[in-house]
C-alpha cells in the first residue's frame, strides 16, 4: 500500500552519480556530506524516504529535507550553508593596532611579546590574541636563523653544483663529501623508562660522556647510497685516509666528482698532493657558509634523528657499531634524494633576502 503523495523521483547524470560515489568514498570529507550523498544516491534506485532514514540513522524529515534540497540545487544543496555567527566584537582597527604592535615593537622587559604580554598591553583576551595571531601567521616566539655567504665566486658556485645535481655529467659519479666531528658517545645515568599507554620515553637530564668520534661521509647523488668511515680525529690525515677508501669502493673506470666545503683539512697540501695524482677526481668547492648546498647535510641529518640523538652509548666502539650497522641497513634501501631548485631560483631567492635585509636597516 502506498502512503503518502508520490516522490519526485530522482535521475542521476553519469557525472552526478560518479561525484555522489565519490563522496561515499571518501575518508576526509565530513561525515555529514557523506551521508547525505548516500542518502541521494538510495533515493535515485528508488528507496523511499522511510527505508533510507533507517539505513543511514536519520530522522524522516531529515531524509526529505536533504531530498528537496537536491531535486532544487543539484549537488550543491548537500552543503552545508554559512551561519551568521556572532557578530564580530573586536574592530579592524583594533585587530591592525595588535598586528603592527607585534611586528614593530618589543616590550620593555623582554626581546619579544608573549601572548600574556601583549594581551595586558592591548587590553584583549588571550584567547583573541591567540585566533588573531594565528589567523595572520604572527608567531614571535619563533625565529630562524640564516646567514649570507660572502664568497665573492658564490653564482659560479652555485651554478656549478646545482649544474652537477640537476645534470650529472656522463661516465662520471657525483658525491657529496663531509665530515661530522665530536659525535659524543652518551650514557644515561639512569636506565630509560620505556614508552607505555598514555606517556612517552623517559631519560634523565645528565649523562656521561665516553668519548667521540668522527663521521666521514661521501653520498652517491645518483643512487642514495653512501660510504662511510669513523675516525677518531678529523684532520687532514683522516680525511685523506677517508679519500684512500672511497678510491678503494667505487669504480675505476668513473670519473669523480667531490662536492665538498671549505673546510682546511679539504684544502690541505698533502690532499691536494693526492688529488693531483688521481686527475679523475674533480673537486667543487661550496660557497663560504652554503654548506646547505651539500646534499650530504641531509643524509647527517637523517642518522642523527634516527640513529645517534635518542642511543644510549656505552663507549666509542659501541656507538660506532650503531653506526655502521645504520649505514649498512640504509643502503640496502636507499633512494637518492631529489633536487628540484634551479641555480636561478636559489639566487633570487637570495636576492630577496639581500633586499629585505637592506630594507630593514634603514
Amino acid at each position: 500500500m502506498i502512503t503518502g503523495r508520490p516522490k519526485t523521483p530522482i535521475i542521476l547524470s553519469d557525472e552526478e552519480l560518479k561525484q555522489l560515489e565519490s563522496i561515499t568514498h571518501s575518508r576526509s570529507l565530513p561525515y555529514g556530506l557523506v551521508i547525505r550523498a548516500r542518502i541521494i544516491l538510495l533515493a535515485a534506485q528508488g528507496s523511499s524516504n522511510r527505508l533510507i532514514a533507517e539505513k543511514v540513522g536519520l530522522s524522516h524529515q531529515s531524509v526529505s529535507k536533504w531530498r528537496k534540497r537536491f531535486i532544487q540545487q543539484g549537488l550543491s544543496g548537500l552543503y552545508d550553508e554559512m551561519r551568521a555567527g556572532r557578530p564580530r566584537s573586536i574592530s579592524d582597527e583594533r585587530v591592525a593596532e595588535l598586528i603592527r604592535k607585534t611586528v614593530d615593537t618589543k616590550p620593555r622587559d623582554g626581546t619579544h611579546w608573549t601572548i600574556r604580554s601583549i594581551a595586558r598591553e592591548t587590553h584583549l583576551s588571550r584567547p583573541t590574541v591567540h585566533r588573531i595571531w594565528n589567523a595572520f601567521g604572527l608567531q614571535p616566539h619563533r625565529q630562524r636563523s640564516f646567514k649570507l655567504s660572502s664568497d665573492p665566486f658564490f653564482i659560479e658556485k652555485v651554478r656549478d653544483i646545482v649544474g652537477l645535481y640537476l645534470n650529472p655529467p656522463d661516465k662520471a659519479m657525483v658525491l657529496c663529501v663531509d665530515e661530522k666531528s665530536q659525535i659524543q658517545a652518551l650514557d644515561r645515568t639512569q636506565p630509560l623508562l620505556p614508552m607505555g599507554l598514555g606517556y612517552v620515553e623517559g631519560v634523565t637530564h645528565d649523562y656521561v660522556r665516553h668519548g667521540t668520534t668522527t663521521l666521514f661521509a661521501a653520498l652517491d647523488i645518483a643512487t642514495g647510497q653512501v660510504i662511510t668511515r669513523c675516525k677518531n680525529r678529523h684532520r687532514h690525515q683522516e680525511y685523506l685516509s677517508f679519500l684512500k677508501h672511497v678510491d678503494a669502493n667505487v669504480p675505476q673506470d668513473l670519473d669523480i666528482h667531490l662536492v665538498v666545503d671549505n673546510y682546511s683539512t679539504h684544502k690541505h697540501q698533502t690532499v691536494k698532493r693526492w688529488l693531483a695524482a688521481h686527475p679523475r677526481y674533480q673537486v667543487h668547492y661550496t660557497p663560504t657558509y652554503a654548506s646547505w648546498l651539500n646534499q650530504v647535510e641531509i643524509w647527517f641529518n637523517i642518522i642523527t634523528q634516527k640513529a645517534i640523538r635518542r642511543g644510549t652509548f656505552k663507549s666509542v666502539k659501541e656507538l660506532t657499531a650503531k653506526i655502521d650497522h645504520f649505514v649498512k641497513q640504509y643502503n640496502t634501501d636507499s633512494s637518492p634524494f631529489v633536487w628540484t631548485a634551479t641555480a636561478d631560483s636559489i639566487l633570487e631567492k637570495i636576492k630577496r633576502l639581500c633586499q629585505y635585509i637592506s630594507e630593514t636597516e634603514h
